[in-house]
């Protein structure tokens, strides 16, 4: 049985199943193989599977979850989010005021065919609204049985510590792989002084450390990755080098690139719960069982110097989107 690690009060399996690709964004996937993915998940041990309203279009994610849930929503731990949208002008942005957190977890309980969301997260900060009031929004829908535990995502340090004075953050959800380092300096700590959870949303790099993922013009015209900095031109082929000892290793320790990558992140403290993103059967087996896979001192050595903050080439996300974190 996988192993259980704790958000806050909420106990999840120790890796998570993300949904964001089971609708449109790195191409186009099989609705019904990611159905079987859902349903696949708690025969392997995995309770806990993210979406957002603002995965696929018009909540298109969160519909999709909701019908792998119908008829079997006690298996998991489901978590939602809400508040990353899009501007009129197209741009992106945040929302976040009392009346928007209300309306959009009716419509994403609806979307799910729930009556309750077990982790419900801020998805991105609105800077035009005082935290105090997105979190007081959220701590109502917890009082009328709508939402169980409270997170908030890709916020920084002073607004995870405000937004928790008002109700307890379970869990932070933040990008963090081999590739994305930034979060050792300043916010694990936090989260481990807090006793917040961390969720460790994108541990495979997008799919870039699985060694599968092609860079450039080699992705598809449809893959929301052609327009990620790390994916481009100069950065990816940098980047690609860095995964080329990612695969070597992996060989040593008889493992997939991805399994490794997986248990590195869950070798570390405080304890992570990495959140795999994926739409086929096949990944999410080979990504569980890394949680099983004990990689040597020396081999996470060479992982943590391979992969050192700052060696990876490029931003996450373009410079809009990138100007929209840890506020």
């Amino acid at each position: 049985m996988m192993e259980r690690r704790k958000l806050g009060a909420l106990e999840v399996s120790a890796i998570g199943l993300g949904c964001m690709s089971m609708t449109p964004i790195y191409g186009v996937p099989d609705p019904e193989e990611a159905i079987a993915t859902v349903h696949r998940a708690p025969e392997i041990g995995i309770d806990l599977i993210d979406t957002s309203d603002a995965y696929g279009a018009n909540g298109s994610n969160e519909e999709l979850v909701g019908r792998a849930l119908k008829g079997r929503r006690e298996k998991y731990v489901v978590a939602t989010k809400f508040g990353n949208i899009r501007l009129p002008d197209g741009k992106p942005g945040a929302k976040g005021n009392p009346e928007y957190v209300k309306e959009a977890c009716d419509k994403s309980l609806r979307r799910l065919g729930t009556d309750h969301i077990d982790l419900y997260f801020i998805h991105r900060v609105d800077e035009t609204v005082p935290i105090e009031d997105t979190v007081g929004a959220m701590v109502r829908l917890k009082e009328q049985g709508k939402i169980r535990h409270l997170g908030i995502s890709e916020a920084g340090a002073p607004t995870i510590r405000r937004a928790h004075k008002i109700h307890p953050m379970a869990a932070l959800q933040t990008e963090y792989s081999l590739w994305t380092r930034d979060v050792e300096g300043e916010i694990l700590p936090l989260c481990d002084e807090l006793d917040i959870g961390f969720l460790a949303y994108a541990p495979l790099g997008r799919g870039f450390l699985t060694g599968a993922v092609a860079v450039g013009d080699a992705l598809p015209q449809n893959d929301r990755r052609r327009d990620m900095p790390r994916f481009q031109g100069g950065n990816g082929q940098q980047n690609l080098k860095l995964v080329a000892v990612l695969k070597d290793l992996a060989g040593k320790e008889k493992c997939s690139p991805a399994q490794l990558t997986i248990a590195w992140l869950l070798s570390r403290q405080p304890p992570v719960v990495p959140l795999a993103g994926t739409s086929k059967r096949k990944w999410l087996e080979e990504n569980a069982q890394a949680a099983a896979l004990t990689p040597s001192q020396a081999t996470f050595a060479a992982l943590a110097e391979t992969f050192r903050h700052g060696i990876t080439q490029g931003d996450r996300y373009p410079a809009v989107m990138m100007a929209r974190l840890g506020l």
